[in-house]
């Protein structure tokens, strides 16, 4: 299968502004995207820069916009993406190099919200029980890798980079509802200021990019609500 491939390039030690590159590659229509670029990379041309690493869609590093949606590369196949393929860097990132943006900022956010348990009693000195039901309150959450996709897709993020994102609002929602955690009021506080939850327009394009099919609006609205009843981490 022959596929045409137009990648937004820019190198910011020589290119003013980013510009459009075209490469035709022979591909298995059950090959991944990421097999693609990667043969523009090793045979065509090696300046190309992109990220990856795992290439089973675990690590979320190479995450990219594809025909204008943001998925991982590693997940999409040739089959799916058609015989011409529009590859660009996320929106809301500054760019580095080509399909490469500076997570630097969005890990930023991801650490103020405090992404790990908060414990203030006495270390019981042993596991800290849960039931599967407590266990499924807050499951969806954790199984965000940090790709950035659902940030990268979302207008509130475009229009104001300070706002905290759904990746960050996310891992909050894990341990907010973690029945082994005790700061959840911290973390509402922390989310209830002007760039926190509120942000969100509820647009959905967060859960439409998400590679592990996380519901990032229910989960956000799921913040939302635990605010507006005070911190009852057990109202749905």
């Amino acid at each position: 299968m022959n596929i045409l491939m137009r990648i937004k390039r820019f190198d910011p030690e020589k290119d003013n502004k980013p510009y459009w590159d075209e490469f035709r590659v022979e591909a298995d229509p059950i090959d991944r995207l990421l097999d693609a670029l990667n043969t523009v990379k090793w045979t065509m041309d090696g300046t190309l820069t992109y990220r990856r690493s795992c290439a089973h869609g675990v690590c979320g590093s190479d995450a990219m916009r594809v025909n204008g949606r943001n998925r991982l590369a590693c997940k999409v196949l040739i089959r799916d993406v058609g015989k011409k393929v529009t590859i660009e860097p996320m929106l809301g990132f500054p760019v580095i190099k080509d399909l490469v943006v500076d997570m630097e900022s969005f890990m930023d956010k991801y650490k103020s919200i405090k992404p790990y348990l908060i414990t203030n009693d006495t270390d019981p000195g042993t596991e800290r029980l849960q039931s599967q039901e407590q266990r499924d309150r807050y499951d969806e959450g954790t199984k965000c890798i940090l790709c950035g996709a659902c940030t990268g897709s979302c207008p509130s993020i475009w229009g104001n980079p300070d706002w905290v994102g759904p990746a960050a609002i996310v891992n909050a929602h894990r341990f907010i509802f973690d029945s082994r955690d005790q700061g959840a009021a911290e973390r509402l506080k922390i989310l209830s200021d002007r760039n926190g939850v509120w942000r969100c327009r509820t647009i959905f394009n967060c859960a439409d990019a998400c590679p592990r099919g996380i519901p990032v609006t229910d989960l956000i609205e799921q913040v939302k609500r635990a605010i507006v009843y005070g911190g009852d981490t057990n109202t749905k």
